[in-house]
């Protein structure tokens, strides 16, 4: 690995945390603006919800970007598959242009030749 490979890989790890960091402050906003609207809680109750608010809401954005992560390597896989088969019908395709091309030139040279 190059030391560029490692400078976008430490530069994508950073992202990675801080979006994460994100989510999870996200998620106690939305615990703590949830367990507001239940004002006959207690105190402990109150941190009990929002505990357990937090944890299903950081869950299910686990959930969604292991979905999301995993449906990119699909697009990716079928993407470089159909990348390699026109590649490989653009070299077929210019293979047989200059066969084509050559045996015209060696028909047009016997022709001069003869004629």
């Amino acid at each position: 690995m190059s030391t560029e490979d490692d400078t976008a890989a430490g530069i994508d790890r950073i992202e990675g945390y801080l979006l994460w960091s994100a989510e999870q402050e996200q998620a106690r906003r939305m615990a703590r603006a949830f367990a507001a609207r239940l004002p006959w809680l207690s105190a402990a109750e109150r941190a009990d919800v929002e505990r357990a608010y937090t944890a299903d809401r950081l869950a299910l954005s686990r959930a969604v970007l292991a979905h999301i992560a995993g449906r990119a390597e699909e697009l990716r896989e079928e993407y470089t598959a159909r990348y390699r088969r026109l590649r490989m019908r653009c070299v077929a395709g210019a293979v047989a242009f200059g066969a084509v091309l050559s045996a015209v030139s060696a028909t047009a040279a016997m022709l001069s030749v003869r004629g």
